[in-house]
């Protein structure tokens, strides 16, 4: 029977694993490493032992924030059912969970065909339901000023919500924009933009926290990414190596954050961390 064992922090212990789970009977180390496998035994025993064997039943180590699991499966299943599996222990509904081994694995790859094999290492990342925490207020003032602006027509950028800080011009620290390109995102921190009071703002991707990091001078605001609705963005007339992102946190358009100067080439990169795709590196 499948059982996921936990694999308490060295720190704490000399490395022994506990199981997770219920199980109507003990499992020795060798019917996971395929040991101890006789003639004698039944043959669905033989069987088991020789898809072990071949590669087909693995042992896997899942890395959850700073809690690690060394979860037993198959090379068959897939993604969709490998985040079933893991639901209960880690507490994020599968539909929450990201599971990463060498760039995002999609729910319809079984783990042999992204190249699982015994002993691999998959990190998941996803938010709690109840983490999801909300990082910015909607006063009544950016819910008139945001139903003004979606009913015109003109583009973000001329809108006199966002007039008040484009017409201020490229901040002097901006990351150099590049129009037509497309980039992943850096190793360090974006810097340079502004947000919608003026002030200095820098976005920084916590993958393997799910989060996303918006800092000011005055302070970090921690974003789980998937409580992001979504993102619009669009290019700033007259400076089109720019854009203006607006990054939803609510139901309505009026709980966007706006962010001012984001370098064009990142834009995608953006998206793709945030509402769920990977770029590979």
């Amino acid at each position: 029977m499948d059982f996921v064992c936990m694999e308490v922090d060295e720190e704490e212990t000399s490395g022994e694993e506990l199981p997770v789970g219920n199980n109507s009977t003990n499992t020795t180390s060798e019917e996971h490493t395929g040991a101890g496998c006789s003639a004698s035994g039944s043959s669905s025993s033989n069987a088991k032992c020789e898809l072990k064997r071949s590669g087909a039943f693995i042992d896997v180590k899942v890395v959850y924030h700073k809690n690690r699991y060394i979860v037993p499966t198959s090379t068959c299943t897939t993604v969709a059912d490998f985040k079933k599996k893991i639901q209960f222990v880690i507490e994020v509904p599968p539909l929450n969970q990201k599971v990463m081994f060498k760039g995002l694995l999609r729910d319809e790859q079984t783990l042999g065909s992204a190249g699982v094999t015994h002993g691999c290492k998959l990190m998941v990342v996803g938010a709690k339901p109840n983490d999801i925490i909300s990082v910015t207020s909607v006063t009544q003032q950016d819910v008139q000023e945001s139903e003004k602006a979606t009913c015109g027509k003109e583009p973000l950028s001329q809108q006199k919500i966002h007039r008040k800080i484009l017409d201020k011009g490229v901040p002097d620290d901006a990351i150099p924009g590049i129009k037509g390109v497309k980039e992943v995102l850096p190793p360090f921190p974006l810097s340079g933009m502004l947000n919608k009071h003026g002030g200095k703002l820098r976005l920084t991707f916590k993958l393997e926290q799910d989060q996303l990091w918006l800092g000011t001078k005055e302070r970090t605001e921690k974003l789980a990414m998937s409580s992001i609705k979504s993102i619009v963005t669009e290019p700033i007339e007259g400076h089109e190596q720019y854009h203006l992102m607006g990054i939803q946190l609510g139901p309505t358009e009026a709980s966007r954050y706006w962010v001012y100067w984001v370098p064009a080439q990142y834009v995608d990169a953006i998206k793709d961390a945030i509402l769920g795709k990977w770029q590979y590196f």
